[in-house]
């Protein structure tokens, strides 16, 4: 009797550029990372919407918890950016990321109603190195940074460089400290 096997699906050598669709590089970076959001909202409890239409904000991630002082429910708005330049785990305490300047003035307004956060995912140049699946895992690589701009100055003449701390990686964790903070009246 042979047992049927499962697909091994990402443990066989990685597809080749003809078995993938057409789609722009840039709109599956965006595809990918906006999975990645999902995957942390999920993992933290938090809800998602999408405005419509985008005005240079790309999700609102509200978090419910009793324990939140300026609501049972908070939100938080999020921009999401993915780059293949910096390369994986980035050297030092922190990896330059270059913005418009006017995507860095409605990132940075401040005092503001409703906080924003800057996502940054860093993907590897291939777009068959992107993800890994197991048994066990589903693995996307590489990871999310994020950072408040909040009272950051525009310094450049179009694009400004700002400096996404290492140390701050988008996972769940992250997003349930964020929330917390933000429910106790602070900032992200």
């Amino acid at each position: 009797m042979t047992l049927a096997q499962p697909d091994p699906g990402g443990l066989v050598p990685a597809c080749t550029a003809s078995l993938r669709g057409a789609l722009a590089t840039t709109a599956c970076m965006e595809t990918l990372q906006v999975g990645y959001l999902h995957a942390v909202a999920a993992a933290s409890g938090c809800s998602l919407a999408q405005p419509f239409p985008d005005n240079g904000i790309d999700w609102h991630v509200s978090h419910g918890a009793p324990g939140h002082a300026v609501d049972d429910e908070v939100t938080i708005k999020v921009q999401l950016k993915c780059t293949y330049q910096v390369g994986p785990r980035p050297p030092g305490t922190s990896f330059a990321f270059t913005l418009d300047n006017a995507h860095l003035v409605k990132l940075a307004r401040t005092p503001v109603a409703v906080h924003k956060i800057l996502v940054v995912m860093l993907v590897p140049r291939t777009q068959e190195d992107w993800l890994r699946a197991d048994h066990d895992r589903l693995e996307l690589r590489h990871s999310c940074y994020w950072i408040n701009l909040a009272g950051h100055e525009v310094t450049g003449r179009r694009r400004t460089n700002v400096r996404i701390p290492t140390t701050r990686i988008f996972d769940d964790r992250a997003l349930c400290e964020i929330m917390t903070r933000v429910g106790a009246g602070g900032r992200p």
